[in-house]
């Protein structure tokens, strides 16, 4: 079987940072069959049209007009059921030894993190079809080698390829982008009391019927991956 994943990350720059304002950065991901991707693109484009929501929508976007939008499409999202999955990896930036690690290179972390990401939910004998959101990097080569790394340690699946496309060209991208600044978000404590952002989380968390929190690796329609930097069992 053939599926697209459309990924999208929170905070990356907590690697570089010397004064930080959060301590988690997430990665997160949207995972569904490519057989239901134009279906489920033109179900969000038509929701799009109905509240008016320009080209674009993202979770830095959210405001008191577009409120009932992003509802919607939080419950749209669960009314899909297990076809239309979410997996993110939260990386707690204090405990990322880049020295030791990483080649004390924030680029290279970063990617090491996608790949842990993305690996565990690549099953055997499908194909898949990845799309990151367009960054610029130091090196050109990041998701060559993304893609590489992902294809040696998956030897009975296919990843077909591993692409940047910029978010204003996919709304996969952008509700990729809401899941993934809403969780971090939660996991930062970094919402005001009362604010239009904390009113959706706290809409998403009464459709998921939990306070968003680290889940385990089985766990298929939101999926949140705290790991665990200090190794053992």
């Amino acid at each position: 079987m053939e599926f697209d994943v459309y990924c999208d990350e929170s905070r990356p720059d907590l690697f570089a940072s010397k004064a930080p304002q959060s301590n988690y950065m997430v990665i997160g991901s949207l995972w569904l069959p490519k057989e239901l991707r134009n279906n489920y693109k033109n179900e969000i484009h038509s929701l799009r049209e109905k509240y008016k929501i320009g080209p674009e929508f993202k979770w830095q976007k959210i405001s008191n007009s577009r409120v009932h939008f992003y509802n919607d499409l939080i419950d749209w999202f669960f009314s899909k059921g297990e076809d239309f999955r979410f997996r993110c990896i939260v990386v707690d930036a204090n405990k990322v030894d880049l020295l030791h690690y990483h080649e004390n290179d924030q680029e290279l972390g970063f990617y090491k993190f996608y790949y842990q990401m993305l690996h565990h939910w690549i099953l055997d004998f499908n194909e898949y079809n990845i799309f990151c959101d367009a960054k610029k990097n130091a090196k050109n080569d990041r998701l060559k080698i993304l893609a590489k790394c992902l294809g040696y340690s998956n030897l009975s699946s296919s990843v077909k390829n591993v692409q940047a496309i910029r978010s204003d060209e996919s709304v996969l991208i952008q509700l990729s982008d809401v899941l993934t600044g809403l969780i971090a978000s939660r996991m930062n404590c970094s919402l005001k009391t009362g604010s239009v952002k904390e009113q959706v989380l706290k809409h998403f968390e009464s459709v998921l019927g939990k306070k968003i929190c680290a889940t385990s690796k089985t766990e298929n329609k939101l999926n949140v991956f705290v790991i665990d930097l200090r190794g053992g069992w």
